[in-house]
């Protein structure tokens, strides 16, 4: 099994990604294949002391940045470290593919040279977040601002079968983000997505209000994604507001202080609960080979969980099973 990665998406490329990458070969036994300029790749491994052993580099000069119209990516960037990722992932070398890049390239990249999977309306993002119960899927987080009642429903399917096969979740509850439970709630993408869902052949709950999702009202959140990222980018946001009140008070006195060395252990399991590196990144659900969505600014640590959300996504057949599952429905182009 091969992951490929791009070695110059991200915030902290490339030496985060090359720290991620030698820790996934030596820990999680990962083949990686490096996007990018080889040179650059080299230099800053030696800087690094990071030993590429286990690691392939396939060159490409260039890099698309973030503010770059997507579409470009096809274009003027077609030689940059992810449309490199992407042909590479398109012809078969390489079983999966990394990037912490522009989401809006990724997204045209995957789409149109990787393609989606047959009868697939839209590819989308679907983010895993803790919730009391554990975590949910987030589905979409960003890829579709503006999405058909159909689409949402197929957002329901792909993310009920990757709660299942990766996140261990038996017959995952999927709902749809609204403003009220009632049927009739919420504008016509809800109403009508409620209405599709019903018949989807999943563990559908119905409507779920916003409040009830990181209490565990659902497994898979599905909403459009305009809604998805202004409800991942709230719960980025409280969780580092919760961080740091926490620490406030704690530091407190004396005996807050004192009260944080009894209970380190139970703090340390809460922060790691909210530590998005944890997870490594999102899978863009819909398209024929598995790609994930590293954070921006995603360290080494995120870099080698993405590798093994990646791995366990080839080898739970993710992509196989979300293709048969909308298969049996008939939903064939």
């Amino acid at each position: 099994m091969k992951i490929i990665i791009d070695a110059f998406g991200g915030d902290n490329a490339p030496g985060a990604v090359l720290e991620g990458c030698a820790q996934a070969v030596k820990e999680l036994g990962a083949q990686v294949i490096l996007t990018g300029d080889e040179e650059q790749i080299r230099s800053a491994a030696r800087e690094k002391g990071i030993s590429l052993d286990g690691m392939e580099i396939a060159h490409a000069p260039a890099v698309i940045p973030v503010c770059e119209e997507p579409t470009q990516i096809l274009k003027k960037y077609s030689d940059c470290s992810m449309a490199k990722g992407f042909q590479m992932l398109a012809a078969g070398e390489g079983d999966a593919f990394i990037t912490a890049g522009s989401t809006g390239a990724m997204v045209v990249g995957a789409t149109m040279i990787v393609k989606r999977i047959r009868g697939v309306k839209r590819a989308a993002i679907g983010t895993i977040i803790p919730n009391s119960k554990g975590h949910y899927m987030l589905l979409d987080s960003g890829a579709n601002q503006e999405c058909r009642p159909e689409m949402l429903r197929q957002f329901g399917v792909m993310g009920s079968v990757y709660m299942e096969r990766i996140m261990g979740v038996k017959n995952p509850r999927v709902g749809v983000v609204n403003i009220g439970t009632e049927d009739s709630k919420g504008t016509d993408l809800q109403v009508e997505a409620n209405k599709l869902l019903k018949n989807a052949g999943v563990n559908y709950v119905g409507n779920v209000e916003a409040r009830e999702i990181p209490l565990g009202g659902c497994d898979v959140a599905v909403c459009d994604g305009f809604t998805g990222n202004v409800v991942l980018k709230l719960t980025e946001g409280l969780a580092k507001m919760f961080a740091g009140e926490l620490k406030t008070m704690f530091m407190a006195s004396l005996g807050t202080k004192i009260g944080a060395v009894l209970l380190a252990k139970q703090v340390q399991g809460f922060k790691k609960k909210l530590d998005a590196s944890e997870v490594g990144g999102a899978l863009l659900l819909g398209i024929r080979r598995p790609v994930i969505k590293a954070h921006g600014n995603s360290d080494g640590k995120a870099f080698k969980n993405a590798i093994r959300q990646a791995m366990l996504c080839c080898e739970h057949g993710v992509v196989e099973e979300i293709t048969a599952c909308l298969a049996k429905e008939g939903e064939e182009e």
